[in-house]
């Protein structure tokens, strides 16, 4: 032994005083290594935060930048995705849009061509749709609508789980499948498992009444093909029911202060906007559901079944609806780029609601170029925040934003106003799932729903209204005498959020 701790000495020894030249020249090879990888093909803020954290702690950065610096979804995901764009572009040829009022701007014929372009859903005609901004009634009129369903149900949302709240929503689906009625379920992995107990409690009444389900994009680091990103998430909210029936927006399937003894504590309720169609629009809806059903179940739901029994009923109403998908499958930000194009081309007035907004250069800058040119533009944010790093983060934005002339409205407290929709004119509307950040604009699959019609755009300046008689208006005065500390701490986490 002594002999062979004799030999092994001097090794050892030339380790130890070798580490520290070792540890050098991994630090300058990592360095060297993010100069060349991180900004390729990255948005010029976000290669910037990830050079800064790796020159700071290139120990502990490039490893994160590995696990988190590549918003693309592993190989097998991938190939499902260019089966189904393959299958959508195909689909969309056979498929003219909807001829738009005459009465409607020029430029609305651009965003109609671009969303097509993007996500290969065609602008369709002769819908209806109705919002519901009461939290507990939205819910009971999807259960109401599932309960009178005779063929088909898909439900899908980023969080849902069985609570005191959601209770005879889940029981619906199980009342519709003892009908017969066929019964799909989707909700994403890690929204939902977050919530274990309510979550365990769905999944077992689930397998009980022999309702079909998954959990969409799973973390399961190596059985897709690679290592898988776990913040890529599916983010969207819809209810279809006999392909009649469809609802988009921005609530979850859980109670209104999601079941967390810190909201409870504080009061926190969540306020969202839930919209339900009818018309050609839903078959649409549907196909949306069926790319999400088609990456979990691997099960393609033919077209036939994406239709109302007896077809599509087209005299619903007078709106013109165009589906506009986004997500990490896509190659370009499509809601981004819609986002852009409507403020670019507004002539009036903007409207923007979005929970959590942390704009991205180009979004910003069509903001402040918009409100420089005489729009006039209200912004409803939350007075305060669930999610500390992005409250945060958006709050960084708001001095250039009141300098360019944009109104803030912050939404009273208890209440987090979780709804998303843009208005523009009286033109045309965006409502949906997406939020105004870049975790919505590259991260998260995203539905939304661009809606051409003055009659929906007066239904939603009413809800506008009510937002806004329940919001206090942010001044330059009162943003400027913020402490030093608070302005600090929201410009830290401006740079952290930009690390996508």
């Amino acid at each position: 032994m002594n002999e062979l701790i004799a030999a092994v000495k001097p090794a050892v020894t030339w380790l130890i005083d070798a580490l520290p030249v070792i540890l050098l020249i991994i630090d300058a090879a990592l360095r060297v290594t993010a100069l060349i990888v991180v900004p390729r093909n990255r948005r010029p803020g976000s290669a910037m935060a990830w050079l800064m954290t790796i020159m700071v702690f290139p120990m502990l950065g490039f490893p994160l930048f590995l696990l988190l610096g590549r918003a693309q979804l592993p190989r097998k995901r991938r190939a499902k995705q260019k089966i189904l764009n393959r299958l959508a572009r195909a689909r969309a040829e056979d498929i003219p849009d909807a001829h738009i009022d005459p009465e409607q701007p020029s430029w609305l014929q651009s965003a109609v061509d671009l969303n097509r372009e993007l996500g290969a859903f065609p602008l369709t005609s002769g819908n209806d749709a109705d919002l519901e901004i009461d939290y507990e009634e939205s819910i009971r009129r999807m259960t109401a609508d599932i309960d009178r369903a005779e063929d088909t149900v898909h439900v899908l949302f980023y969080i849902m789980v069985l609570d005191h709240v959601t209770e005879d929503f889940i029981a619906a689906l199980a009342r519709a499948r003892a009908r017969g009625v066929r019964v799909r379920a989707l909700y994403d992995f890690w929204g939902t498992v977050t919530h274990f107990t309510h979550y365990r409690r769905m999944k077992r009444f689930f397998r009980d009444h022999d309702i079909e389900n998954y959990s969409m994009m799973p973390i399961r680091p190596f059985r897709d093909g690679a290592l898988q990103r776990p913040d890529l998430r599916n983010h969207r909210k819809l209810v279809v029911v006999d392909g009649r029936i469809g609802w988009m927006g921005s609530q979850n399937m859980i109670a209104r202060h999601y079941n967390k003894r810190g909201n409870i504590r504080r009061g926190l309720k969540w306020q969202e906007t839930m919209v339900r169609f009818r018309g050609p629009i839903v078959a649409e809806i549907n196909i949306l559901f069926a790319t999400d059903w088609f990456y979990e179940a691997s099960e393609q739901i033919t077209e036939a079944e994406l239709m109302p029994p007896g077809g599509i009923d087209d005299e619903c109403g007078t709106y013109e609806c165009q589906v506009v998908p986004s997500g990490p499958g896509y190659v370009a930000e499509n809601n981004l780029m819609l986002f852009n194009h409507l403020f670019y081309n507004a002539e009036r007035k903007i409207v923007a609601v979005s929970p959590y907004f942390v704009p991205d250069e180009t979004m910003l800058q069509a903001l402040i170029v918009a409100a420089r040119r005489g729009v006039e533009i209200e912004l409803f944010v939350s007075e305060i925040g669930d999610q500390f790093l992005v409250f945060h983060a958006q709050r960084s934005y708001y001095s250039a934003l009141l300098e360019a002339g944009v109104t803030i409205w912050m939404y009273r407290k208890p209440y987090i106003l979780h709804a998303k929709h843009v208005s523009v004119d009286e033109s045309v509307a965006v409502i949906g799932s997406s939020n105004m950040d870049i975790r919505s604009f590259s991260l998260q699959m995203e539905s939304s729903m661009m809606v051409g019609d003055n009659g929906f755009l007066t239904k939603l300046r009413a809800v506008e209204d009510e937002y806004r008689q329940n919001s206090r208006q942010l001044t330059v005065e009162e943003w400027e005498s913020r402490s030093w500390a608070v302005k600090v701490i929201d410009n830290i986490c401006r740079l952290a959020s930009a690390v996508v």
